[in-house]
């Protein structure tokens, strides 16, 4: 899509449960060598507890981009879920979200799954709306409660968290949109087969043909079609699989890494998969300042990125202390034993005579 003229980010909110599990605590009952989890710089990461899925999680960050948004729930015309691990196989999570807030029935809502990209899918089809004219306000969401084989090598980084955003017109927009794109193909890096528990990876094979290909691809494209270079961007936000990928990815586009490490959030929290890039947007949206430019780039494997260019308003400070911030998150954490990572999320079974 060429250059946007009308929309913009009107509200955003994050929620990252306080749950967190040390990655050394993987490392000792698995027996990883102890560079494993530094190799990919993976510190701790968010669990969800008993009560806690994608779409409480997508709620509590709607609810939170409604109070920096400022606006009445009935305004919402149209609301997108993206999630790899919604609680329902058949019900959408977009409807429970909606009812929970108040959003009327008369509506678009739709769950959306494309990997770790939907959440992004969902605020490209909020800036279709509002470009065209179809809505005025789009609740755009991206949620996960992770999850990876016991003993695998993604358990360092699997998670709990989301990100919620509103986007309407630019005329109310904290940050608006300058311009996106998109890079598809069809990459068998991760995947998860019906009725199989837990998802596969190709291993090395999600890195160079998979996400570095895919996210250099689609920010090429994006400079090309905005006439930008690398140097015109304040910030950048990669989708964030783990520490090291981000920086990676940012060298190879000539992009310094002191305008990524603000965004960088998942040694912290680890993978939360769709809420991954859209939490990093909002960390850097509570240090960024008006007229800055913002470089966000997402990855889902299957595989795809979407190359958001969004500029910073004057209306961004007002509304960053309305709803807990990212940095509030981080910090808000208590630490749990992988014996009770394993109770919470299910990873022991039982089994009567």
């Amino acid at each position: 899509m060429p250059a946007c003229s009308r929309s913009g980010i009107i509200g955003w909110g994050v929620y990252i449960p306080r749950y967190r599990l040390k990655a050394s605590n993987i490392v000792d009952l698995w027996g990883f060598d102890e560079e494993s989890a530094k190799g990919i710089w993976i510190e701790e990461k968010a669990v969800g507890n008993f009560d806690e899925d994608a779409t409480t999680i997508g709620y509590q960050a709607s609810a939170y981009a409604l109070m920096r948004a400022g606006i009445h729930p009935s305004r919402i015309n149209a609301i997108y879920f993206g999630t790899e691990s919604k609680p329902y196989a058949v019900k959408p999570s977009a409807t429970i979200v909606a009812e929970a807030l108040g959003i009327k029935s008369k509506k678009t809502a739709a769950d959306l799954e494309f990997a770790c990209k939907a959440g992004a899918e969902a605020i490209r089809l909020g800036i279709a709306h509002v470009e065209s004219g179809l809505a005025d306000y789009v609740l755009a969401i991206g949620a996960d409660t992770s999850q990876s084989s016991p003993g695998d090598v993604l358990e360092f980084t699997v998670s709990s968290g989301g990100a919620a955003y509103i986007i309407g017109n630019r005329n109310e927009a904290i940050a608006y949109f300058e311009g996106f794109t998109s890079y598809v193909t069809d990459t068998p890096d991760f995947w998860r087969r019906d009725g199989v528990p837990y998802p596969l990876h190709g291993e090395g094979f999600t890195g160079e043909p998979a996400y570095f290909h895919h996210i250099v691809s689609a920010t090429k494209l994006l400079l090309e079609e905005l006439g930008l270079r690398p140097s015109d961007f304040d910030y950048a936000v990669f989708h964030q699989p783990n520490g090291k990928f981000p920086l990676r990815v940012a060298s190879m586009l000539g992009i310094p890494r002191e305008k990524v490490l603000p965004g960088i959030v998942t040694p912290y929290i680890g993978n939360t998969y769709n809420g991954s890039m859209l939490i990093g947007l909002a960390k850097v949206l509570e240090s960024a300042r008006p007229g800055q430019r913002i470089l966000a780039v997402s990855f889902g494997s299957g595989a795809g990125s979407d190359a958001f260019s969004i500029i910073v308003t004057d209306k961004l400070q007002s509304a960053i202390t309305k709803a807990p911030t990212v940095e509030h998150f981080l910090k808000r954490k208590v630490y749990i034993s992988y014996e009770k990572y394993a109770k919470i999320r299910n990873l022991i079974k039982r089994y009567r005579l």
